[in-house]
């Protein structure tokens, strides 16, 4: 993932609106070493609310809460490079540090962050480490969730529930100092789909029998879907997000060089561009839609970008706008919660930020209506 561009002046607010590739899939397709021996996942332990004998942290390296900064808009602070970002059925969130492999629970009420675990065996040189969190199509049932991580040898997605031992599901995923990819997300239809990129070297993306500058479909047990190959779509420089809205789904696909786009997935073929940023608002790493409104964190514009689709899911001229603008500085995870709200984290201490003292944050901004940590 490119992590330097110029800087650009804020815009004004808007409003928010509501195996032929590798042995490396699924069981009995990797070697059994090191963190990744393959061990009972047993039962996930109970996550809830923080309770009164879990004191907040006694400093700002510490994950605490938005209230002692007095920002409404702060619901976690005191994080390192917050990457992936899920959503749990109670309304609260697990949040993923790149860098530590840290997993914490957030709380939209703004308690105090609880650390759950840390995912063992990251490699973070380059822009590696824990780069996407997806939660089981069946969650409720198997307390599982899904990491996209980069190791010393490959990228690789693991499953594990909260406190537990990872499991691969997929490994060999190429990687490189950059263009890593990262994004992972659980579909409408009960699968993974997995973002990657093509560690620098664009004839990757290309090649039918590399996992690199691809997005992958595979089931929970890494398996590919209805194919011989997990191969789902192919072309991309570095896929930093999925989303899902309906049938259609979007890939941020982030550039070395230029500007970056968003792309519609389309299966068996190469992504098709619906826009672009340009490079000194992009740095895109995060994706979130609904009816119709696509949300995009950026890392280099410092923004989160609100472009409004047609019925034909068309941008609509001249309805691009931006919320957050060089408010909080880079801006990257964006997740869209039951009630409409959006969750951000920001990654200032990525090494081209400017972090300030209570930096990493996590934000949730309510839609506008009367809510009273609304950014408008």
């Amino acid at each position: 993932m490119r992590r330097t561009r110029a800087r650009s002046a804020p815009r004004a607010a808007a409003a928010l609106l509501a195996g032929l590739l590798l042995a490396g899939c699924g069981g009995g397709g990797y070697e059994p070493a090191g963190p990744f021996r393959p061990l009972p996942e047993g039962p996930p332990p109970q996550v809830g609310p923080p309770t009164a004998t879990l004191p907040p942290p006694a400093d700002p390296a510490q994950p605490g809460s938005g209230e002692e900064q007095g920002d409404p808009n702060v619901v976690a602070s005191g994080l390192s490079v917050p990457t992936g970002l899920v959503l749990l059925p109670d309304g609260s969130a697990v949040v993923g540090e790149r860098d530590t492999g840290r997993l914490l629970q957030v709380f939209p009420d703004r308690s105090p962050a609880v650390e759950l675990m840390t995912v063992p065996g990251l490699d973070t040189s380059g822009d590696g480490g824990l780069l996407g969190l997806a939660l089981s199509p069946t969650f409720l049932e198997d307390g599982l969730l899904f990491a996209y991580i980069t190791t010393a040898t490959d990228n690789r997605v693991v499953r594990f529930p909260i406190g537990g031992t990872p499991n691969p599901v997929l490994t060999g995923i190429p990687r490189g100092e950059t263009g890593n990819g990262g994004a992972l997300m659980t579909g409408a239809d009960g699968h993974l789909y997995v973002g990657t990129g093509d560690t620098g070297d664009p004839a990757l993306a290309a090649d039918p029998e590399s996992l690199a500058g691809k997005v992958l479909r595979i089931d929970v047990f890494g398996r590919a879907v209805q194919s011989l190959s997990p191969v789902y779509s192919w072309g991309y420089r570095d896929v930093t997000a999925l989303c899902q809205d309906g049938e259609r789904l979007y890939a941020t696909d982030e550039a070395r060089e230029g500007p970056d786009e968003v792309d519609i997935v389309q299966e068996d073929g190469p992504g098709v561009a619906l826009l672009t940023v340009p490079a000194e608002e992009g740095g895109l790493g995060g994706c979130a839609v609904a009816n119709g409104t696509v949300f995009l964190g950026a890392l280099d514009g410092q923004r989160v970008h609100v472009i409004t689709l047609d019925q034909n899911g068309v941008p609509v001229d001249g309805a691009v706008d931006e919320v957050l603008g060089g408010r909080y500085g880079r801006l990257r995870t964006v997740v869209l919660d039951a009630e409409g709200a959006l969750w951000v984290t920001t990654s200032n201490h990525d090494g081209f930020g400017s972090p300030a003292e209570d930096d990493d944050k996590v934000l949730r901004i309510r839609p506008p209506g009367g809510q009273p940590n609304s950014p408008l």
